[in-house]
């Protein structure tokens, strides 16, 4: 069985010709490009609360960074560096060597460069700190939304949730949906896309941005509050659904819970004055990105977030996001 030396040195260790010092020393250097600022940020991923013990370790290894790549695409920062720590209960070679592709095609999908980390032995758990370049003055936060802004999100928020509600063994997708419904569904919770390129390109044109992680309506709680303002949605106006033969209520139900409070998609719910609607049309088309328009921010108690349906009823949710701590 490898040493952790031999361990960090045979799967982790790649040239970082971007950093003036990458691993093997008590610290990585780092030489920012002059003139911009770091974003920095740091996610934790525990074996049985954010992903199943049996996960597969390659779709896992690009997860782990992917989670910490959609932070910095929220401030439309451009990832440069991460360190790596993980708690591993053994050196199986098989699994880590498999883990180690998944991160790194993801590393390379988005040209970071692995500079350091440290291992131990313990429960399943990894943690990436990323680092990422923006401008000053430039970085999309969470407290400049304005009332009368619009609230958009990327993708298709709730795919993720219902994966995972198909792996708990709650639904039976590819009993009720046709493909490719059952596999995006499983590929946005396993190998969730960080929005990169699309935060980077809403630089300029949000005025707030997040990633839906613990849910549409609770990270959208976090701008309104952040910025001193409530929000509507729009039920009619939220990404479609996938649709079946056998579709039913009860996955309609369950459908619309993922997609509201499901969390885990790392899509970017952001917020933009009316006179960008045009900007952000061009965005989603040269990306090829699906950008959906679904309500407003509002003057009202800060933080509150209100769903509205057809009729233009509030709608109430049981849950609107995840918490560890509830």
């Amino acid at each position: 069985m490898p040493g952790e030396f031999a361990l960090i040195d045979r799967y982790f260790a790649r040239p970082t010709p971007s950093a003036a010092l990458g691993p093997g020393d008590d610290c990585a250097l780092l030489q920012p490009t002059p003139g911009m600022q770091l974003a920095v940020t740091t996610d934790m991923l525990v074996a049985g609360a954010h992903f199943l013990p049996d996960t597969d370790p390659k779709n896992l290894g690009w997860k782990t960074l992917a989670v910490n790549l959609s932070d910095l695409a929220a401030m439309g920062a451009r990832p440069r560096w991460a360190t790596l720590a993980g708690a591993l209960p053994d050196a199986d070679a098989n699994w880590i060597a498999a883990f180690a592709d998944g991160f790194f095609a993801c590393a390379d999908a988005y040209g970071v460069e692995l500079i350091g980390g440290d291992t131990t032995r313990g429960p399943l758990n990894l943690c990436v700190t990323a680092f990422g370049e923006i401008a000053p003055g430039r970085a999309l936060r969470r407290d400049g939304a304005q009332v009368d802004d619009q609230i958009w999100v990327s993708g298709r928020p709730g795919l993720a949730a219902l994966g995972l509600a198909q792996l708990q063994g709650r639904v039976d997708l590819p009993a009720l949906l046709p493909e490719p419904w059952p596999r995006l569904c499983l590929a946005a919770l396993e190998k969730p896309q960080p929005r990169v390129a699309l935060g980077q390109a809403l630089v300029g044109v949000a005025s707030a941005a997040i990633d839906v992680s613990d849910g549409l309506l609770a990270d959208l709680g976090h701008i309104a509050r952040r910025s001193g303002c409530a929000a509507a949605v729009r039920l009619t106006r939220l990404p479609h659904l996938p649709k079946g033969e056998r579709y039913d209520a009860g996955l309609q139900k369950l459908a619309r819970e993922c997609q509201v409070a499901g969390g885990d998609d790392y899509e970017l719910c952001f917020t933009a004055p009316c006179a960008q609607h045009n900007a952000i049309g061009e965005i989603a088309a040269g990306l090829e990105l699906p950008l959906w328009c679904i309500g407003e921010m509002l003057a009202g108690p800060s933080g509150a977030v209100t769903v509205f349906d057809p009729d233009g009823q509030p709608v109430e949710f049981q849950h609107k996001g995840f918490e560890h701590f509830d």
